[in-house]
């Protein structure tokens, strides 16, 4: 083993994760690299082509990578795992009238701990992603993740999950980096194909980002189970039809199904009565909001209520807020209006470019 040590680095064949593993076996590390298999198309009700980072090219082009410069490569096939968690949670979201935050649970549930048991196996004493974020130790001895250089990128708001004793074992190759200066990297390194690879933002195991049609195909019966709805305005009065509470999110404007004269929104979902409130724009507008299952980073625990900025939302710009902890719950008091908090979603706190941590959005 190599004098800095052996890690396990999670490869989906993207440009990210590729050169992140380059870069630290060029650093002098005994790099291991692995792929994990979350999914597939077939289970999912899409087409037999794959796109992303669990499809078969991927996996070959992360292997590909690992036997030109050397070092070992694994495929992990997790996907009944992740099958069980992540996509039974996101089902089970939505009929409760939330909307789900698939990634955060993948990342702290399923990924870091499949890449954990593996790396103890193949005793590696860190793994390593290519997160846009950093990692440090803090003066109080706690393990801190902070904002990635390239603030584009940032994807600290998808790791408030991860524990103190996983971050320990942790490493960000990328964080110090700009995406146009790790795409050079890759032309630099002779990857020119790889430079070029685009990026998805879709939720990897939704085809097409049609969210309805994965519920229907996960949940054959949802539509007799749920059936069709009122749409109501914020004082109960009902002004149309709608095909059933789960296929809508707070804040949607765009496919609503219905015209009132003037830009209406969801505001509310009301699973109990299948109702779907509608409101204009300023009705989805809140100053505070709760916050459950959280996990704090920086801190073990805020003993007073700590002025920080929080986000409601992947490319939120985030907003002035008082934290105040009560237990398991973070109250968030706004200093100004926020829109569209949705529940379901995560929240995550950040004082100056550190993660204090995060939870889920509640009702």
């Amino acid at each position: 083993m190599s004098k800095k040590g052996r890690v396990l680095v999670a490869m989906s064949g993207g440009v990210d994760s590729s050169v992140a593993a380059v870069m630290l076996h060029e650093q002098g590390y005994d790099v291991i690299g692995i792929t994990m298999k979350t999914w597939d198309y077939a289970s999912a009700g899409g087409s037999s082509k794959e796109t992303g980072c669990c499809s078969l090219d991927s996996i070959n082009d992360a292997r590909a990578l690992a036997v030109g410069y050397g070092f070992p490569h694994y495929i992990l096939d997790i996907r009944d795992e992740f099958g069980d968690y992540v996509i039974d949670n996101f089902v089970d979201e939505y009929i409760a009238g939330r909307t789900p935050n698939p990634c955060v649970l993948c990342n702290t549930h399923i990924k870091w701990s499949a890449l954990m048991k593996r790396a103890d196996k193949l005793d590696c004493e860190f793994i390593a992603t290519g997160h846009y974020a950093n990692i440090r130790m803090h003066d109080n001895g706690r393990y801190v993740i902070s904002k990635g250089r390239d603030e584009n990128k940032d994807q600290s708001y998808v790791l408030w999950g991860v524990s103190q004793e996983n971050l320990a074992r942790t490493q960000f190759p990328l964080g110090s980096f700009t995406k146009k200066e790790i795409r050079q990297m890759a032309l630099e390194m002779g990857q020119a194909e790889l430079a070029q690879k685009s990026e998805s933002y879709e939720i990897c195991f939704v085809p097409d980002n049609d969210y309805r049609a994965f519920l229907r195909h996960k949940r054959p019966t949802l539509d007799e189970e749920i059936g069709p709805g009122n749409f109501i305005l914020s004082d109960g009065t009902v002004v149309g039809k709608h095909i059933g509470y789960p296929y809508f999110t707070i804040g949607q404007r765009k496919g609503l199904g219905i015209a009132l004269g003037k830009p209406m929104f969801v505001i509310e979902i009301l699973p109990e009565s299948n109702s779907v409130v509608l409101g204009e724009e300023h009705e989805l507008e809140k100053s505070q909001a709760f916050v459950r299952d959280i996990n704090l980073v920086k801190y073990a625990s805020l003993e007073q209520p700590l002025e920080a900025v929080t986000k409601i939302r992947y490319k939120d710009a985030g907003a002035q807020s008082l934290l105040t902890q009560q237990g398991n719950i973070m109250q968030v008091d706004f200093a100004h209006q926020v829109k569209g908090i949705a529940p379901g979603q995560s929240a995550v706190f950040y004082e100056g470019n550190d993660l204090l941590g995060g939870g889920f959005l509640m009702k």
